[in-house]
């Protein structure tokens, strides 16, 4: 399990590099245990591993759906290389050690330890690494459209992202927005004569200032928050820029209605425009994934939280790529090792000890729900 987790740390899946490498490490990895897998590969170095173990058919089958794509690891922070996994002090350091290749070497383990042991499945386990989770969802997506109709009924999905043991049933949506405002480009001696985009952006980021989403709060998740993460405007010092972007996040709530913000936003473009007449903006949607909310008084869940020992679910105010996988029409949960705090950090780690008690986790919600 250790060495499974390091070498895929070591496998860097950045959006540029791709999944394939770590995909074809886990494939080998369950081959040790005689366990078939295919990895659905495109665009080169794109991949998702699929895993099926099947059983008698008698219980409905068990899903876990992972994610072999991190975050960038930036520039600054790190104590060693991101991409060479470190072991110090119980921990392993590395860019995706937490979020979430520690999950991914938990429940590999976890299925082989199944399998070697030679028991009597009623169920069918089924693994699912995709391919994306950090930018557009596309393994996920790409899965349960290619799959849809062809599974067997599920009795629930795992998600083994890092809740530190917390069984979460609910968490915020996705809604990421680029805004545009357009200017008239000009030489800098005579700006009078072109419309400053950048000028144009300030007045629009004033507002946002006091923006608030009209959404009731949710009894878990609170409100819906908004964040202005990205700027780019401007091509050379001496020229009036013609065009500004901005890039926002929005976190969202269960059945709410993301054409309701792209509305709110049009409202405020037309309010400045009557303000200002030169003013125009747009907006368009980068990334959009629905809110997750499962009910956790279901069988499932109650069964699942007897099966770790936990007291009860939460909600979290990150989101997975659990919405996506809705049309498989069972419960989904988002359980594993590894800090939330932690990840998309420097110097990113997971606990050894976690992961060990993450296979033994997923080992005994595999027996609870298929023998």
């Amino acid at each position: 399990m250790k060495t499974l987790l390091m070498r895929l740390i070591e496998a860097d899946t950045t959006a540029g590099r791709g999944e394939l490498v770590a995909a074809k490490i886990i494939s080998d990895e369950l081959g040790g245990s005689g366990i078939d897998s295919t990895i659905d590969n495109w665009d080169k170095n794109r991949a998702n591993l699929i895993a099926r173990i099947k059983s008698a058919g008698r219980r409905n089958a068990l899903l876990f759906a992972c994610h072999l794509d991190v975050v960038e690891p930036g520039e600054q922070g790190w104590e060693n290389p991101p991409f060479r996994a470190i072991e110090r002090n119980g921990k392993i350091y590395g860019r995706g050690s937490a979020d979430m290749k520690g999950g991914i070497a938990a429940v590999a383990a976890a299925i082989r330890q199944i399998v070697d042991s030679k028991v009597k499945l009623k169920g069918d386990i089924i693994l699912i690494a995709a391919a994306g989770e950090e930018t557009d969802s596309c393994g996920a997506k790409r899965f349960v459209s290619d799959f849809s109709g062809k599974l067997p009924r599920l009795c629930g999905v795992v998600i083994p992202e890092p809740t530190d043991f917390e069984v979460v049933t609910a968490h915020r949506g996705i809604l990421w927005l680029e805004v545009k405002t357009h200017g008239k480009a000009a030489h800098s001696s005579t700006p009078q004569l072109g419309i400053n985009a950048i000028t144009s952006m300030r007045a629009l980021l004033d507002k946002l200032e006091n923006y608030r989403v009209k959404v009731k709060p949710h009894n878990l998740l609170g409100g819906c928050s908004v964040s202005v993460n990205t700027i780019a405007g401007g091509g050379a010092i001496n020229v009036v820029p013609a065009q500004c972007s901005v890039g926002l996040d929005i976190r969202t709530l269960p059945g709410q209605s993301h054409q309701g913000i792209i509305d709110d936003f049009r409202e405020m473009f037309a309010g400045l425009k009557r303000e200002k007449p030169e003013f125009e903006a747009s907006v368009s949607i980068i990334r959009e994934v629905g809110a997750m909310e499962t009910d956790g008084n279901c069988k499932f869940v109650k069964d699942l939280c007897n099966t770790v020992g936990a007291a009860g679910t939460k909600a979290v105010g990150f989101t997975t790529d659990g919405p996506h996988f809705v049309p498989f029409d069972a419960p989904v949960v988002v359980f594993g090792p590894g800090r939330p705090e932690v990840c998309h950090k420097s110097n990113e780690y997971i606990d050894i000890a976690d992961v060990e008690k993450a296979v033994e986790c997923y080992k005994n919600i595999i027996l609870r729900f298929l023998t």
